[in-house]
C-alpha cells in the first residue's frame, strides 16, 4: 500500500503529513527538524518516529500524497461531461497550477522543488507517466470522437500529451503568477485542440 493511501486511513499519519507540509513551507526542508514536525503534528518525537524514520520519509510521503491527489483530480476532470478544452483546462488548473501555487507561494518553494527532484524523483516520474497516460487517453478519445486519424497527420495522442506536459513544465519554470500560468496553459490547450480538429 502506498503511503498516501495509508494516510487516508491513519489520522495520526495524516496529521504528521499536514503538519510537516506547513513546517516545510515555513522553514524549508533543510532547516526543519523532526522536533518541528512533531510539534506541528501535536505529538511527541518518539511517537513521530514510530510512524516515520526521518524527515526524508515524511517528505516523500507528502510528495506521494500530493501527486496521488493531483492524479485523481485529473482523472475526475478529464472524465467530466464538458467540452474537451474545458476538461483539459480544469485538469491542468486543479491538478498542476494549484499544486504548484501552494509550493511556489512559499519563500522556500525553490528549495522544496529541488528536494522533490533529489528525494522524490521516482515518485514524480511515476506521476508524470500516469498523467501522460490520462492526457493521451483524453486526447485520443476526442480525436476518435471527431473522426481524426492522428497517425495520418504524423501525430499521436501520446506525443501530444508529452507536448502538453513539457509545455506545462516550461510554463512553471518561466512564469510565477498563477493567472499568467493559466493564460499560457490555455494557449497550449488550444494548440492541442487544433491538432485534433478535422
Amino acid at each position: 500500500m502506498n503511503q498516501s493511501a495509508t494516510a487516508e486511513f491513519d489520522p495520526k499519519r495524516a496529521r504528521v503529513l499536514d503538519g510537516a507540509m506547513r513546517v516545510f513551507l515555513n522553514y524549508g526542508f533543510a532547516r526543519t527538524t523532526m522536533d518541528d514536525i512533531a510539534r506541528a503534528a501535536e505529538m511527541s518525537r518518539p511517537a513521530l518516529y514510530l510512524l516515520f524514520r526521518n524527515k526524508t520519509d515524511i517528505f516523500r510521503a507528502i510528495a506521494q500524497s500530493m501527486l496521488d491527489q493531483s492524479a485523481e483530480t485529473t482523472r475526475a476532470e478529464l472524465d467530466a461531461d464538458r467540452p474537451f478544452a474545458e476538461r483539459m483546462m480544469a485538469a491542468i488548473d486543479k491538478s498542476f497550477i494549484a499544486m504548484m501555487g501552494l509550493i511556489s507561494g512559499s519563500a522556500h518553494g525553490a528549495e522544496l522543488l529541488d528536494m522533490k527532484n533529489s528525494l522524490a524523483c521516482d515518485i514524480a516520474a511515476s506521476w508524470r507517466e500516469g498523467m501522460r497516460t490520462r492526457l493521451a487517453a483524453a486526447i485520443g478519445r476526442e480525436a476518435l470522437r471527431l473522426g481524426v486519424d492522428l497517425p495520418s497527420q504524423g501525430l499521436s495522442a501520446e506525443a501530444l500529451a508529452d507536448l502538453l506536459l513539457d509545455g506545462l513544465e516550461g510554463i512553471k519554470m518561466r512564469i510565477a503568477a498563477p493567472d499568467l500560468q493559466r493564460e499560457a496553459a490555455r494557449g497550449l490547450v488550444r494548440a492541442i485542440e487544433r491538432a485534433i480538429r478535422p
